[in-house]
Formats: C-alpha cells, sequence, structure tokens
C-alpha cells in the first residue's frame, strides 16, 4: 500500500492541485496531510476544501490553530495573513465556512500507527516545534525528541524536506538519491511543504511511503499564479509572493 504524506499547503491551490494531480498519477492508497493548510496563501477555502475531500487524515497545525483561535508569538506578517484568512472563512457561504471550522476545530495533533508517529511539528511539541537540520548539533533536543518516537516519525512546520537519524544525522534529499530505506535505527522524516519549499527549491514537496522506503517527490506548480493573486490581497505581504519563486 502507498500512502502519500503532505503538509504546510498554506493556503496555496495551484501547489496543492499540482501535488494532488501528481498522487492522482501513482499508485496511491490513501493522503495524509500533517497540517497547515491554511496561513500565508490566498486560497483557504478551496484549500480546506480539497483536503477535507481527498485526504484520509489529517492532523492540526500552528497556522490553523491561529485561525481557530488566536495566532501567538507569530511575526507581524504573518499575523496579518491569519487574520485575513480568518475573514475568509467568516464571509461568503455561511453553512460551508461552518463546515470549514467544524473540520478544522476537530483535527487531532498527533496519529500513531504500529511504528509509526503523524505530527506537524515534533513528537515533543506536536504544534509547534521546529527540527531544524541545524538541530542535529543539539544533542539534548534531539535525543528527548527521538525518546518519544517508538520507531519512525513524520513531521512538516519547518518547510525543509529531509531524513533525521538517531545517530544525529541529516540527510537532504538529494543526497539520498531522493529514498531512504525503512531499517532498525529510529529515524525523522520531514515531508517539505507543499505550498511554502525553503530549501532553495520552489517546486512543492512530499512523500510517498510503502513497506519498505520513504520516497520524497517534487513537482512544479504554477508559483506566478499564486504570488500575482497575493500581490493584489493587500492584508497580504508582497514577500509571501516572492519567496515562492526563490523557495526560501
Amino acid at each position: 500500500m502507498l500512502r502519500a504524506i503532505i503538509s504546510d499547503i498554506h493556503g496555496n491551490l495551484e501547489a496543492l492541485e499540482a501535488v494532488l494531480a501528481d498522487i492522482d498519477s501513482r499508485e496511491i492508497s490513501e493522503i495524509y496531510c500533517l497540517g497547515d493548510i491554511i496561513g500565508y496563501g490566498p486560497n483557504p477555502r478551496e484549500c480546506i476544501d480539497l483536503v477535507r475531500k481527498r485526504c484520509q487524515k489529517s492532523l492540526l497545525g500552528n497556522h490553523d490553530q491561529a485561525a481557530l483561535f488566536d495566532p501567538e508569538g507569530f511575526n507581524a506578517g504573518a499575523e496579518r495573513a491569519i487574520f485575513w484568512t480568518r475573514r475568509m472563512l467568516e464571509t461568503g457561504d455561511a453553512s460551508k465556512n461552518q463546515d470549514r471550522w467544524d473540520f478544522l476545530g476537530e483535527l487531532p495533533r498527533m496519529i500513531r500507527e504500529d511504528k509509526l508517529l503523524f505530527v506537524h511539528g515534533s513528537a515533543r511539541n506536536p504544534l509547534n516545534e521546529y527540527v531544524f537540520p541545524e538541530d542535529i548539533y543539539n544533542q539534548r533536543k534531539m535525543e528527548r525528541i527521538f525518546g518519544l518516537v517508538d520507531q519512525y516519525c513524520f513531521q512538516g512546520h519547518t518547510h525543509i524536506p529531509g531524513v533525521f537519524t538517531e545517530s544525529m544525522n541529516f540527510l537532504a534529499p538529494d543526497e539520498i538519491d531522493y529514498v531512504y530505506p525503512f531499517g532498525q535505527e529510529k529515524f525523522l522524516v520531514n515531508v517539505g511543504s507543499v505550498g511554502q519549499p525553503r530549501d532553495a527549491d520552489n517546486r512543492s514537496s512530499y512523500v510517498i511511503i510503502d513497506d519498505e522506503k520513504v520516497s520524497f517527490c517534487r513537482v512544479e506548480y504554477d508559483f506566478n499564479t499564486t504570488a500575482e493573486k497575493i500581490y493584489d490581497i493587500p492584508d497580504l505581504d508582497n514577500f509571501l509572493g516572492d519567496r515562492l519563486r526563490d523557495g526560501r
């Protein structure tokens, strides 16, 4: 059985549609979403609707929670984007918006399945903790996170794809030919971002897992269209469009 794991869509409809089309071209049985469906991007309603329709399981991300409640620890641009997103989910078709709020409000923070753990941030703080590549040099942090993982953990949040091994290595996808096998050693996999890549590659990122391995996938999409939508919305900083071109 093949499963696709996506994360950090951030209201980017063009990216989400391109990734779903790529998934549809493969023999994928299920799609999991690790959160941050909304925030930053110009199409929150449409992205929520697509995730509801296409993903078998989804998690709550910190931007999803911020829209539900209040943004905490967000920079000014991210905060303005959340308040704009909230307005979009409070106007228009009231019935559809209620369904969207209900969907977001019922999302769990963690999914455990046998040896697999799925979170948005980290095993220690499923919603908000970042695990960056340079954290392999923070042995205490990584040991505590690995201590909460039975075997394999899949996460998002940083928008930087790659594999963290229990032996304190970070492996970028291009270093492992985009494939990493399941083995005896514990590992954490960041699946990257669908809607706002930040590893200097402007293509959307997601992973596919089967019984033997994790495969990293990159998908081109029309980021110029998304960027132009952002530029046309005063409450969304132009930087949010600029960064899509550069993958930063």
